[in-house]
């Protein structure tokens, strides 16, 4: 059980706190509802690139790290389809360093066009790095719109492409910041050694004068439902063909979300997976297959993907999985074999939930969804996973209308 005090400060900002007392530091989680599912369609990659820039200083704090540091802190972030996250870890008494310099670039961010010039370029090479240049690596760029028409998760968090990044000016960058980075769209998460009161006394100090910001009202567009399958091939020097699925699903807040999650353990619960056992231990038809589900906060996909193994015809190897996933459909998993699902998310739910930085972590997503307190009731949610449940979630999703196909083909021409 992960106890925890929830505070809201008037400018909106949200506060919560686990006390942990078994150690000498504190972590610092602070949670941005805002990824790039917000970005506008011409100008994708904003959000990841706000990222980078956020850590160029402000108006008065000219580098972010060095005071950290000299605190004897770490730091990072990330940003995916639908937030931005930054943390810290640094001893407990220093942890008003963390307020002080988070609550800084929250009001007093220092954008420039050199600091912008510079970040587009870091953020390009690694657009080129990570998604162009390297085998596979443009998958996501393919198999995002094929499965989404309409919803901002066609594209990938790093971006449609360079140009977009290209594009971006000043103002725009300020107008996303202004829109997204204020109190409101907040929840800052601390644990370890502090206590409730101390937490919130730094939180009124540090955060309680800064503006609330603009009202934002998200309102995307909703994707429409799938009804015919869709199929697209990318032909690329690559050392071995590939297979990537999809196949659409509920939001993070649905009721099924954990049943379909169990579902991707079943097929792909590491080498006793369904998967492995069939298509690369006995049939030989992959290298490697894997499955797994996005976890949007919107709705998500299901999206299994394979290295096919040279000499079988794509085709083939697509049959396979079918075959395997009918197969899930057609006959309940034996009760070892759920069982054995259950109790590897329970294991990893309380090792997580021994670690200060995942607990702030899973807290703030918790609250973003609507209720901390989730993090106290996940496993409860796989346990109560039926069989039943798992055959009428995939036959539900897991068909042909509902499901996007890309195959990656390995270049028979040299340098292609």
């Amino acid at each position: 059980m992960v106890d925890f005090r929830s505070y809201r400060l008037e400018n909106g900002l949200r506060l919560i706190v686990n006390e942990d007392r078994s150690t000498p530091l504190v972590a610092m989680n602070i949670l941005y509802d805002a990824g790039s599912r917000d970005e506008d369609s011409s100008l994708t990659g904003m959000a990841h690139l706000l990222e980078h820039l956020m850590y160029c200083g402000t108006e008065n704090i000219r580098e972010y790290d060095l005071p950290l540091q000299l605190a004897g802190g770490e730091n990072n972030a990330f940003t995916n389809n639908d937030i931005t996250n930054y943390y810290i870890t640094l001893p407990a008494a220093n942890v008003e360093t963390a307020f002080w310099l988070e609550s800084d670039r929250m009001l007093a961010p220092d954008f420039t066009e050199g600091k912008l010039e510079i970040q587009k370029n870091v953020v390009i090479e690694e657009f080129k790095q990570r998604y162009l240049n390297q085998p596979y690596g443009d998958a996501m760029l393919h198999l995002r719109p094929l499965a989404y028409k309409r919803h901002p998760y066609r594209w990938p968090t790093i971006g449609m492409e360079p140009a977009h990044i290209e594009r971006i000016v000043v103002e725009d960058v300020r107008r996303f910041f202004d829109r997204h980075y204020n109190p409101g769209k907040a929840i800052v998460t601390l644990s370890g050694n502090i206590t409730p009161g101390r937490a919130y006394e730094l939180a009124l100090k540090w955060f309680g004068s800064i503006p609330a910001g603009e009202e934002y009202v998200r309102n995307l567009p909703a994707e429409p439902e799938q009804t015919g399958e869709r199929r697209h091939t990318v032909e690329r020097n690559l050392p071995a063909d590939a297979l990537y699925k999809a196949w659409h699903m509920g939001p993070r807040s649905d009721p099924g979300f954990h049943t379909m999650d169990v579902i991707t353990d079943l097929l792909a619960g590491g080498e006793s997976g369904r998967l492995y056992n069939r298509l690369v231990r006995d049939l030989n038809l992959f290298s490697e297959i894997n499955a797994y589900i996005t976890s949007d906060i919107d709705p998500g996909l299901v999206i299994v993907s394979g290295k096919i193994m040279k000499g079988i015809d794509p085709e083939t190897a697509e049959k396979a999985v079918v075959q395997v996933i009918q197969e899930l459909k057609d006959t309940d998993p034996a009760d070892y074999e759920l069982e054995k699902v259950k109790n590897r998310y329970e294991s990893s739910a309380v090792l997580s939930n021994t670690g200060i930085l995942n607990k702030a972590l899973k807290l703030s997503v918790f609250e973003l969804l609507g209720d901390a307190s989730g993090i106290n009731s996940e496993v409860e949610a796989y346990r109560a996973v039926s069989k039943t449940m798992i055959r009428d979630a995939a036959d539900r999703y897991l068909n042909p209308a509902n499901c996007s196909t890309l195959y990656y083909i390995a270049s028979k021409k040299k340098g292609k």
